[in-house]
This record gives C-alpha cells, sequence and structure tokens, in this order.
C-alpha cells in the first residue's frame, strides 16, 4: 500500500507544481511545492495555508482474484485566508483557484501512472517501477468550512491499485 500511496503524492504534487509553480510552502527551511502528507510531516505543520495536505483514511483489500486490489481513500485538505493585499475579503476566490489546480491535476490524463518503490533510494537514484499501475476515481469535494478568518475544503479521491507480490 505504501508504493500506492507514495506514487500517487508524487504524482499530484508533480502536476501541481506545473500548474501553479508560485504555489509553494517552506517546511524546515526548505521551499517545496505546495503539497504535503501528514503522516510525513511535524504536526506543526497540518494547518499551513494555501498548500494541499493529503491523509490517508482508510484501505480496503479484495484478495478474490489473481491480485488483491487495494482501494485507498486519500483526503486532501486545504485552506485559505485570502491575500494580504485584499484584507482575506478574496478568500472565496482564493479557495476557488486551489478547487480549479487539483480538479485539474487529479483530471489531467491519464488517469493513471506506473506505481513506483520509493523505499530504498539511495540519495540520487531514480526511485524503482513497479509492473503495476496506480489510478484513482473521480475527486468528491466536501462543503465549504468557515474557519474564523480561513475558508477550507476536503477532497476525497479512491486511489486503486493491485498489490505486486513481497509489497506491504
Amino acid at each position: 500500500m505504501q508504493n500506492a500511496k507514495d506514487t500517487f503524492y508524487e504524482m499530484l504534487r508533480n502536476r501541481l507544481a506545473a500548474l501553479n509553480p508560485g504555489r509553494t510552502i517552506v517546511v524546515r527551511g526548505v521551499t517545496r511545492p505546495g503539497v504535503l502528507v501528514e503522516e510525513n510531516e511535524f504536526a506543526t505543520e497540518f494547518h499551513l495555508p494555501n498548500c494541499f495536505r493529503l491523509r490517508w483514511l482508510q484501505d480496503v483489500v479484495d484478495a478474490d482474484g489473481g491480485m488483491p486490489l487495494m482501494t485507498l481513500t486519500c483526503a486532501i485538505d486545504y485552506e485559505t485566508p485570502g491575500t494580504p493585499a485584499n484584507g482575506g475579503m478574496d478568500r472565496g476566490r482564493a479557495l476557488a483557484a486551489m478547487d480549479g489546480e487539483l480538479l485539474a491535476a487529479v483530471n489531467q490524463w491519464p488517469r493513471n501512472t506506473q506505481k513506483y518503490n520509493y523505499s530504498t533510494l539511495p540519495e540520487g537514484r531514480p526511485p524503482v517501477p513497479m509492473a503495476t499501475n496506480i489510478w484513482w476515481a473521480e475527486p468528491d469535494f466536501g462543503a465549504v468550512d468557515v474557519k474564523q478568518d480561513r475558508v477550507a475544503r476536503t477532497v476525497t479521491v479512491a486511489v486503486m491499485s493491485y498489490q505486486e507480490a513481497g509489497e506491504l
């Protein structure tokens, strides 16, 4: 399952960075694309504004068939206070812009990608391609949540992959 999670994150991060190279965050002094995985970061990074935060909610394994089919539910949280130049009065527009970026990234063709193993990489080496792909369903956009000076949304995406022999 971890390979499917890592591959989906890498795909989404790369697509979002291409769509809006200006959407960046600074985490532990490093500027990077505005996407993070909560389980891989310190708790203090969980509520960064203007970035996409991935959480893995549940996984279901269907063992019928030649290879187990994994379905992972990814929640993507994001929030924005708007821009300081507009006193935050444009936070709805800023949230709509993030909605558009996420929708474009997830719906960009193809809606699948080869699965990779990122776990044993020496520095500077590429990830190891695996024999199967990951693919994902249409995103499900939750309602807008008003949080004092910010507006937020959670989008869920079902990510599917076959579990290969020896894969955790």
